[in-house]
């Protein structure tokens, strides 16, 4: 499921957002207020926008949300069966269950909150859901179509920030994570789903060995 030809590449994106993660983690541990990064932009509020775009952003937050979710897992799964690619719908059930246990223990580890109601925040696990879907998408088609590394890399890293910008604008805009957070979110996912993807791979790769 990782790709040979990006496993060295991707491999190191994904330390780099690891050191993302970490840093910005302690940077706001604790805090309830936006950040000075987060001030670039527009703070987040519970009407920071408005229709006709708020009608766009909550369709997009549907996504995160868990029957939103449950219906993407399940069409993801079903595609890669039908598909007979199997190794590619456990990567789907384990990188989704990898990156949003990260991102869980990760909010109670910072305990950032926002809106001064206890809400945690840090990273925001909408974003990192919806990422971690995209780069496995890239990654089954990379394989599939057998792109090279300067396509291949393009593609995933394409398709994770199309993902993760389009769930993180929503997040910001209904007000239910600061900029940060989604940078948060967005790098759990990078940093999650080539290890899990490597791991799966391992895994049926000896079990593959072990029959023989």
């Amino acid at each position: 499921m990782l790709p040979p030809t990006l496993r060295a590449w991707l491999g190191f994106i994904a330390v780099l957002a690891a050191l993302v993660v970490v840093a910005l983690g302690v940077l706001y541990a604790g805090h309830s207020e936006p950040g000075r990064v987060d001030r670039w932009f527009v703070e987040p509020t519970a009407d920071s926008v408005r229709p006709p775009w708020r009608n766009v952003a909550l369709p997009i937050d549907f996504l995160g949300e868990p029957v939103g979710a449950a219906t993407l897992i399940v069409a993801a799964v079903a595609g890669c069966l039908l598909l007979r690619q199997r190794r590619a719908a456990v990567l789907v059930v384990a990188g989704v269950g990898m990156t949003v246990g990260t991102g869980t223990l990760l909010k109670y580890v910072v305990e950032r909150t926002i809106h001064g109601d206890g809400n945690l925040s840090y990273p925001s696990g909408h974003t990192a859901f919806l990422t971690a879907l995209a780069l496995m998408a890239a990654f089954l088609a990379t394989g599939r179509l057998g792109l090279g590394r300067a396509a291949g890399t393009s593609l995933v890293l394409a398709a994770a920030l199309v993902a993760g910008a389009a769930m993180g604008w929503a997040q910001v805009a209904l007000g239910a994570h600061y900029p940060t957070d989604v940078l948060g979110g967005w790098c759990t996912a990078l940093a999650v789903i080539p290890a899990t993807a490597w791991v799966v791979d391992r895994i049926a790769d000896s079990r593959r060995h072990g029959q023989h």
